[in-house]
């Protein structure tokens, strides 16, 4: 058994999180750690480190949606290069964002020109209501590097979309380019980096490339 607040079942919780935010975010749904419950790790000789957590998440957008999960978090032994194996099961069903997300598209796709933005948050963290959509698919976008490039010592957190810029496609998808800003908290340092998120309401967040720009960028 592990304290919650023990560093490494944070870490972990991050991992956890961002996989979930990837695979069940969007323009309508912010999931986010409201608490860590419980955390246990258990040592696989030759395999790595498996992280068993219990969480409650809350939706950013109304903090009194919340739902309950566990999940599991393994970190390969001595592996700078796999992401970790995650593993993340629902205690119950997340809202439904069908209406936010069929409003978001139509606006989107009816846009005369692609969207453009830059600094979401402003300096005074301040959102425009009708970025809100962007950011949250930035966090989706954001969740997917975090789980592919964390370790069992770094931890991860979307600190700011620096640019986004919309790119018109022939099918049927939203395509959005993204830099992001990710702070990696246990160095400190704030990260630079490119995603391509393509979105569509029925096939939710997919990232279709993403790399690290260099620091001094």
């Amino acid at each position: 058994e592990l304290p919650p607040s023990h560093f490494p079942a944070s870490r972990a919780a991050a991992v956890a999180v961002g996989y979930l935010r990837y695979l069940r975010g969007g323009p309508g749904r912010g999931l986010d750690l409201r608490a860590l419950r419980r955390a246990r790790r258990q040592d696989i000789d030759d395999v790595g480190h498996n992280y068993y957590l219990e969480l409650e998440l809350e939706d950013i957008l109304d903090k009194d949606r919340t739902v309950n999960c566990t999940a599991e978090v393994l970190y390969h032994l001595g592996s700078k290069t796999s992401a970790p194996d995650v593993q993340v099961t629902l205690q119950g069903e997340l809202w439904s964002t069908e209406e936010a997300d069929k409003e978001f598209y139509n606006r989107i796709r009816s846009l005369e020109k692609e969207l453009v933005a830059e600094n979401i948050p402003d300096s005074h963290g301040r959102v425009p209501p009708e970025l809100e959509p962007i950011r949250l698919l930035a966090w989706a976008a954001s969740g997917y590097v975090i789980w592919q490039n964390s370790t069992e010592n770094t931890k991860f957190h979307l600190a700011q979309v620096k640019h986004v810029k919309q790119v018109k496609r022939s099918d049927e998808d939203l395509q959005f380019d993204y830099v992001v800003l990710l702070h990696e908290m246990v160095s400190q340092e704030l990260l630079p980096w490119e995603v391509t998120l393509l979105w569509h309401p029925q096939r939710g967040a997919r990232v279709a490339r993403d790399r690290r720009q260099p620091r001094h960028a």
